[in-house]
């Protein structure tokens, strides 16, 4: 075997990074001996992993390929190297999830998991679904929780539970009186939403996309507090997760519209990278969110702490 474990690290952190002096840092190491051990795996197996476009080193053929198994080698060899010291924990986990799972479900989940796990580790990354899609793809992160149906073939998707969009304003807004609106109605008034790039976006455009005019548009937000936030002054209406809305609506702070034309269900998911390895952390993690919604229907049925 002529490859070293040092090199593989190197070969993986530049693929992710795309520059030497980067994936060097990450490493603790100076970039001239990086660079020196990345030269020497390509002259050593005759080979060009990374097509160079002035500073940055952009994987070909080739080292897309291989990337996944030198990710799956370094796994495998950290796990071993853990078990060769006597510890059976479970790794350390990188997990993403979408602005409303991470916000309202993940970090429960993973506060009663490492309960359970005590030496496990966790760090979350909580984003909109396009920006954690990419990092699952680029294997920066070993698995996440999503709030749409991805469609890049270089992720590998696993459906959890439902969930369902809701129309709502504040309870001084004409339609909260009504408490129903057509998609006329729906014309008649300002709104903001979600940014393009998140699940929830994805879902209310879908949804309305047989409307004869666009909507009015007034702010598009990252975050579901920010808008809850804005509808609760009267700024407009908008349409995000019943989960996120629960205890506004409890309170009377925000108020559910009815919108019978239009179909705002949809679907959870468990996404990782195509060919990762699945180590013990990931299988366990995501058992334990199986388990944990297996008998409720759709989240906003999931037991979250009340906020007064």
């Amino acid at each position: 075997m002529r490859f070293t474990l040092r090199q593989l690290e190197i070969f993986v952190a530049t693929a992710q990074l795309q520059t030497i002096s980067q994936a060097a840092y990450s490493l603790a190491m100076s970039q001239s001996a990086a660079s020196s051990a990345l030269g020497e795996l390509e002259r050593q197996y005759n080979c060009q992993l990374f097509d160079r476009a002035g500073k940055r080193l952009i994987l070909n053929k080739l080292g897309t390929q291989l990337l996944p198994q030198a990710i799956a080698v370094l796994e495998h060899a950290s796990m071993l190297d853990k078990e060769l010291q006597g510890q059976t924990a479970l790794p350390d986990l990188s997990i993403g999830a979408t602005m409303t799972i991470g916000n309202y479900l993940a970090t429960l989940l993973i506060g009663e998991f490492i309960q359970q796990h005590t030496s496990c580790k966790i760090n979350l990354h909580v984003q909109n679904s396009e920006q954690i899609e990419h990092l699952v793809a680029q294997y920066q992160l070993d698995l996440a929780l999503i709030e749409r149906l991805s469609t890049n073939p270089n992720i590998e998707t696993l459906p959890w539970i439902s969930d369902e969009l809701v129309v709502f304003c504040a309870p001084e807004h004409p339609l909260a009186q009504q408490k129903k609106a057509d998609l006329n109605e729906l014309l008649e008034h300002t709104w903001i939403l979600r940014e393009k790039g998140s699940g929830t976006r994805q879902t209310f455009d879908h949804a309305i996309r047989h409307l004869h005019k666009p909507l009015h548009i007034s702010m598009e937000l990252e975050h579901t507090e920010a808008i809850k936030r804005a509808v609760e002054s009267g700024l407009a209406i908008s349409c995000i997760s019943r989960l996120a809305l629960r205890d506004a609506f409890r309170r009377g702070s925000l108020v559910p519209i009815e919108t019978p034309d239009l179909d705002l269900k949809r679907q959870f998911f468990f996404i990782w990278a195509k060919n990762k390895y699945q180590f013990s952390s990931m299988r366990t993690f995501i058992n334990y969110c199986l388990a944990r919604t297996k008998h409720i229907s759709a989240s906003q049925d999931f037991p979250l702490p009340n906020i007064a």
